[in-house]
């Protein structure tokens, strides 16, 4: 079974933004992979990483989703923090975008879900 974390803490330091897992998980546990998916079920973006072989999600409910708008906007280098230490969430930010532009007006992930995409994301489908 795969291990979903949510997240709804983080920091921004800088330019930079640490999104914080409130679990007791260490660095070398994990590897990033550069891979977000939606989960229109849930409500989530979800973005992967390879824990002890096998993978999981970092889940990012609608209540950060503000914080992600933010983050692309501002082009900010996402972070995940654990107990000792963080490691940045390659291409968190491009592939977030990739997934955005595909959601939009694609009742495919349900009405709801979709609506809610682009009510929460409308500043930055106002730019592109």
């Amino acid at each position: 079974m795969r291990n979903v974390y949510l997240i709804n803490q983080f920091d921004v330091v800088h330019n930079e933004i640490y999104f914080i897992l409130n679990e007791k998980k260490q660095l070398s546990q994990f590897q990033p992979t550069g891979q977000v998916l939606a989960d229109s079920d849930n409500g989530a973006f979800l973005y992967l990483i390879d824990e002890n072989d096998s993978y999981s999600y970092l889940r990012f409910d609608q209540s950060i989703w503000p914080q992600l708008v933010h983050m692309i906007l501002s082009e900010q280098k996402a972070f995940l923090t654990v107990d000792d230490g963080a490691f940045e969430l390659n291409d968190f930010s491009n592939e977030l975008k990739s997934l955005l532009y595909n959601i939009e007006g694609n009742g495919n992930y349900g009405e709801t879900f979709v609506q809610a995409v682009e009510e929460a994301f409308a500043d930055f489908f106002a730019q592109n």
